[in-house]
């Protein structure tokens, strides 16, 4: 059922302790819905001529009105697709006459994006109560995938785990001190120096270290060069196997790390390493930074995966666990 908003896991799914206390740690922070709601106020203003078009709104116009909101979920990143489909349900609706003042329409298009939101499953991260839970970070270099482990790792070590994050970018030489940094911000430390060239072994030689160390976490940050790029793909699928061959059938994140002020290049990004390591999740950062707040949902829609994180601003608390009816209430409040 749903505890406060953030989902609890069904049965069937992945759902261990360390999931748990994540979640309702995060339930329990009351400064949560403060910081969601200051960091969308970009995108709130932009979606307040949404409510203005549904507040004139009278079933006489409905088709002139819904043929000016999907043009208007369109100019907001919803992308084609997930617009049509909003659109076409609220259609439905007036059809089956549920909807007959403005205030219908508006939870009508509140709750399909919700729907949409929640169709890529469940937002809980795969964390594994046996040592150590895993996170591959993937994502292009810019989208903010270094800055999202540290704040990643933060929590964790709040929680009293011990947390290993692994240097797997050996094409970036700044990546490693970033990641340093962020060890001393977060009180977590770098797996083992690793002699390793190619960023397979260097992950080989951090699951020992992980291992060895018996931590609670290792995040693995990787090579972020551009998604075209069929080499880093290739690398990647290698990265990803060495975890399969040395923890096999063990669940494990797979995160996608986009800048959601990207707007719908984000979704090429997304289907490239979608299809070379299986995306479980995405990170959507800087969207303090972003008018666009339809992108979170054409992505759902469009690759059916889960968006397990937003940033939604600089600070090491700005990276907060996602909740679908909090992002759409935040959106229209």
């Amino acid at each position: 059922g749903v505890v406060g908003g953030l989902r609890m896991q069904e049965e069937g799914n992945f759902f261990s302790k360390f999931t748990r206390t994540i979640v309702e740690k995060a339930k329990a922070d009351v400064e949560r819905t403060k910081r969601l709601f200051s960091g969308l106020e970009g995108l709130r203003g932009d979606m307040s001529v949404i409510d203005e078009l549904l507040g004139y709104w009278n079933l006489a116009d409905a088709d002139a009105t819904l043929q000016q909101l999907e043009d208007a979920l369109i100019t907001r990143d919803f992308g084609v697709k997930t617009s049509v489909k909003i659109c076409d349900g609220l259609r439905d609706r007036v059809k089956a006459g549920t909807i007959a003042k403005p205030s219908d329409i508006r939870d009508a298009m509140k709750e399909t994006i919700v729907e949409i939101l929640e169709s890529g499953g469940s937002t809980d991260l795969i964390l594994d109560d046996e040592k150590p839970a895993v996170l591959m970070m993937v994502g292009v270099n810019g989208g903010g995938k270094t800055t999202s482990i540290g704040k990643i790792a933060n929590r964790f070590a709040k929680e009293g785990k011990t947390v290993m994050l692994a240097a797997g970018d050996t094409f970036r030489a700044a990546a490693d001190a970033q990641l340093e940094e962020w060890c001393k911000r977060s009180e977590t430390m770098m797996a083992p120096r690793s002699n390793a060239k190619s960023p397979a072994a260097v992950m080989f030689d951090a699951i020992d270290g992980s291992l060895k160390e018996e931590v609670d976490v290792l995040i693995a940050d990787t090579s972020g060069r551009l998604h075209t790029n069929q080499g880093l793909m290739t690398e990647l699928t290698k990265v990803r196997g060495v975890f399969e061959k040395k923890l096999p059938k063990k669940p494990m994140e797979t995160l996608l790390v986009v800048d959601s002020t990207q707007g719908q290049n984000v979704l090429n990004q997304a289907r490239g390493f979608n299809e070379a390591v299986g995306i479980t999740g995405l990170v959507l950062t800087k969207l303090d930074g972003t008018s666009k707040g339809g992108v979170v949902v054409s992505i759902v829609d469009e690759l059916k995966v889960p968006i397990k994180f937003i940033g939604v601003g600089e600070g090491i608390e700005d990276l907060l666990l996602f909740d679908a009816k909090e992002y759409v209430d935040a959106l229209f409040p």
